[in-house]
C-alpha cells in the first residue's frame, strides 16, 4: 500500500506523528534493564507478538557529485505459517516516484525509490508490521511433511556467488559427513563443526559479506553471522541437504535475558542478523544459528566465554531445532540485482541501499548515509 506525499510540509507532518509512535515506550525493551537470566535459554512455540518497524531515510548528497538519487529498502516478504507472518509496509516520501519491486529468483520484496533530479534533501519513512513468536523442532518426532518440490530444493542446494558448493567447501562437508547416514545427523555434525572451528570477529564489518569460499581457503574461520550461517549453509548444501540464510533485524530484547542476542534498545539501526535454515525429512524446513552461539561466546556478558559455559552450553543446545521470535526476517534472496542501477549485485538485501549520481552509499554506514530503523512492540 503506497501513500505517496507531494508536500514536503506534509510529509514532515506525518512525519513526526510516526516518530511519536516509533519512540514510545514498550515493555519489552524495559525488561532489558531488569536482572539477568539464567543459563536456560529454550525457545519454544507460544503466543504471537505483533511489531512494528519505521525505517526513515534521508539520503545524504555524494561530495563532488550532482544527480538524481535513488534507493532500496528491504521489506518483510518472508511468510512462515507457524512463526512469520508480513503485514502491511506503507511509506511517506518526496520521491518522484516509489514502487515495491520483487527479486525474480527469490521473491525478496523492496521498494525503490526515484528521486528528481535537484531534489536537495531525498527522503522516506517507511512503516512496516509484522507477527512473529518463538519456533521449536521435537527431534524425537518426525511426522509426515510434505516435500519440497523440485524446483524448491534445486533452488536450496545451488551455488551462489558466493556460496559455491564445489571445490573446497565439497571437500570440507565430505570430511564433516563422513560416516554419518541420516540428513539430521549430518546437518547436525556441521552444526557442531562450525561452533567448534569459527569464531566471532569483533571487527568484521556488519554482518559480514558470506563470501564462504575465501573464508575457507583462507583458513581463518572468522565473521559474523553473514559469513559463519553462511558457510553453514553452503556445508549443508554441498552435503545435499537443502539450507538457506534468512536476512532480517533483531526487534526486541532477549525474554531469556541474554544480552547478546537482542535488540536492547528501540534504535535497531545496526542490529541487522541473519540466520539460517536446513530442511529435514520428517521435519520440514529447521532453524538453525551457529553464528549466534560464537555471538554467546565472544559478547555474552562478561564476555569471552568458554564453549563450556552454562550460557554457552544452553544456547548451543537451543539454536539447533529453535529460535527466539524477537527478530524479524525480510527475506531468503542471494545475488540481488537492484533494479535501475548499474552498480554490482548484492550478495543478499538486509541493509537499506541508496546511490546518488550512480555512486552507491556505504549501507554499513548509517549515520553518513543516512538512516534510522526503530522498532516497537505492537499491543494486540
Amino acid at each position: 500500500m503506497t501513500r505517496p506525499v507531494n508536500s514536503r510540509r506534509d510529509f514532515l507532518k506525518a512525519g513526526v506523528a510516526l516518530a511519536a509512535v516509533a519512540a514510545a515506550p514498550h515493555a519489552a525493551f524495559a525488561q532489558a534493564a531488569g536482572p539477568a537470566a539464567a543459563a536456560a535459554f529454550a525457545p519454544k512455540p507460544g503466543k504471537w507478538r505483533d511489531f512494528e518497524v519505521v525505517t526513515v531515510l534521508d539520503v545524504k548528497p555524494v561530495e563532488g557529485k550532482a544527480g538524481p538519487a535513488q534507493a532500496w529498502v528491504p521489506l518483510p516478504s518472508y511468510t512462515a505459517s507457524d512463526w512469520m507472518k508480513p503485514g502491511e509496509s506503507s511509506w511517506k516520501t518526496n520521491a518522484a516516484k516509489a514502487e515495491m519491486v520483487k527479486d525474480p529468483h527469490y521473491g525478496a520484496q523492496m521498494l525503490h525509490l526515484t528521486w528528481a533530479e535537484g531534489e536537495e534533501k531525498p527522503t522516506v519513512e517507511i512503516t512496516s508490521r509484522f507477527s512473529t513468536r518463538d519456533r521449536a523442532t521435537d527431534f524425537s518426532t518426525p511426522g509426515t511433511v510434505a516435500a519440497l518440490t523440485p524446483d524448491e530444493r534445486a533452488l536450496f542446494l545451488a551455488a551462489t556467488d558466493l556460496i559455491p558448493t564445489d571445490g573446497i567447501v565439497k571437500a570440507t562437508a565430505d570430511r564433516i559427513t563422513a560416516g554419518k547416514t541420516s540428513d539430521l545427523e549430518k546437518s547436525r555434525a556441521i552444526y557442531e563443526w562450525v561452533v567448534e572451528n569459527t569464531y566471532r570477529n569483533a571487527a568484521t564489518r556488519g554482518c559480514g559479506t558470506g563470501d564462504v569460499g575465501s573464508l575457507l581457503a583462507s583458513g581463518n574461520l572468522g565473521g559474523k553471522c553473514a559469513d559463519l550461517n553462511a558457510l553453514f549453509v553452503g556445508l549443508n548444501r554441498a552435503a545435499g541437504i537443502p539450507a538457506r540464510d534468512l536476512y532480517g533485524i533483531r526487534v526486541a530484547p532477549s525474554a531469556f535475558g541474554y544480552k547478546s542476542l537482542g535488540a536492547n534498545s528501540p534504535t535497531i539501526s545496526k542490529a541487522q542478523h541473519c540466520r539460517a535454515e536446513v530442511w529435514l525429512e520428517g521435519f520440514g524446513w529447521v532453524a538453525t544459528d551457529p553464528a549466534d552461539v560464537r555471538k554467546v561466546v565472544l559478547e555474552e556478558p562478561p564476555g569471552k566465554n568458554a564453549l563450556d559455559d552454562a550460557k554457552v552450553l544452553a544456547a548451543r543446545k537451543a539454536l539447533f531445532g529453535s529460535w527466539e521470535g524477537n527478530w524479524l526476517a525480510y527475506n531468503d534472496g542471494h545475488d540481488i540485482a537492484l533494479p535501475g542501477s548499474d552498480g554490482p549485485k548484492l550478495g543478499f538485501l538486509m541493509y537499506p541501499q541508496a546511490e546518488v549520481a550512480s555512486l552507491r552509499h556505504d549501507c554499513l554506514d548509517p549515520d553518513a548515509f543516512a538512516y534510522v530503523i526503530k522498532a516497537s512492540e505492537v499491543a494486540a
